[in-house]
């Protein structure tokens, strides 16, 4: 499986990557992770392929590493390993995935990821559609990033939605009056918890505007970093409420996300999925996420989730309140929230994802 985004840097598709190669070699299949790591790799099975080197994409930054040392080692590695079946995410993507596309020494399956506007499959759309008929096999995560895909690239394209690891959300921990909370974390109210990167897609500073609406005893934790936290603590700052926690480990992301009473997906546009409100769900976390059409499925149109419009910050402020009163309704929706999960489990992906490999490699 190789990842063409550093494992040092968190995102979505470095989760999947990492969930999908935990499962899938729990289920005795030999699976081993090449991709780029800024500093040691996460686990003895990934093969670090060197430093990454951060480019605007996608109204994003990512963590790639297009450089020539790079593309030696992937190419050694596949070499040396004989695999039997490439596992391409985000296979046209400068850099270890690209590189194994031109090269192809073995069947390739391609799972794209992105949704919205990839600046370089318009402008180079005949070369982008020769590489991709270079792919074995198409998945995409979503029905949006597959519309892209096909959009741009052409071919067809199997929707296999993201999966979580649903045992490791589940909320562990229970208090003396059958109040869930999160181990080793203090709170001092009702407390609302963002993770992701602060860059404006994400769409931070809606909640932070939102938060001048909120009951004076609300906490939000503002949990990673990116290009405008100076900013946003420059704008934000003198509001004591609101608790900078930098970047998180998996395990402090977890603690996070039992101990608040709300999750917040703010989010702009640029989402082909939604994997951080199921890991919410699945620890049985009350989900308030922006309006978008990726949101929507998750949350099934609001059954699991409630959704506010997309920017408005004062819509936003009467989610988060309504959350945090925690009535039945709530309640409710938490529990069909926490079943919902079990649909988008690793264990399932990793079983389909297991049939496609078999394909390619059976006669």
């Amino acid at each position: 499986m190789i990842c063409p985004y550093s494992l040092a840097v968190w995102g979505g598709v470095q989760t999947q990557v990492l969930g999908l190669a935990r499962t899938l070699r729990a289920k005795g299949v030999a699976t081993q992770v090449l991709a780029p790591c800024d500093g040691p790799p996460p686990e003895p099975w990934v093969t670090p392929l060197g430093n990454s080197i951060p480019y605007a994409q996608n109204g994003s930054f990512a963590p790639l590493a297009p450089d020539l040392a790079a593309q030696l080692r992937v190419l050694a590695a596949v070499w040396d390993e004989r695999f039997d079946v490439l596992h391409l995410h985000e296979p046209l993507a400068p850099g270890p995935t690209l590189t194994s596309v031109l090269v192809k020494p073995v069947p390739l399956l391609g799972t794209f990821h992105a949704s919205g506007r990839i600046a370089v499959y318009r402008w180079a759309r005949p070369g982008v559609r020769r590489l991709a008929a270079r792919l074995d096999a198409r998945v995409a995560v979503s029905a949006e990033a597959a519309g892209m895909a096909q959009r741009y690239l052409g071919g067809t394209y199997e929707v296999l939605f993201n999966g979580i690891e649903v045992d490791r959300y589940r909320r562990p921990v229970t208090d003396c009056v059958g109040t869930l909370v999160g181990a080793g974390v203090e709170r001092t109210g009702p407390t609302v918890f963002f993770v992701g990167r602060h860059e404006p897609r994400k769409g931070l500073s809606v909640l932070l505007d939102a938060m001048r609406n909120m009951p004076p005893e609300t906490t939000l934790w503002v949990g990673g970093q990116g290009p405008e936290t100076a900013d946003l603590k420059q704008r934000f700052g003198a509001d004591d409420r609101i608790q900078w926690l930098g970047p998180l480990t998996e395990d402090e992301k977890l603690a996070r996300l039992h101990a608040a009473d709300v999750f917040c997906v703010p989010s702009l546009g640029g989402e082909s999925f939604g994997v951080v409100l199921l890991e919410a769900m699945a620890a049985g976390t009350p989900v308030v996420a922006s309006n978008l059409p990726a949101y929507r499925l998750v949350t099934c149109d609001g059954h699991y989730g409630t959704l506010f419009a997309i920017g408005d910050a004062d819509a936003l402020a009467k989610a988060l309140v309504e959350s945090l009163n925690r009535g039945p309704a709530i309640d409710h929706q938490v529990i069909r929230a926490q079943n919902r999960t079990e649909d988008y489990s690793m264990d399932r992906l990793a079983d389909a994802y297991v049939e496609r490999y078999r394909r390619l490699v059976e006669p």
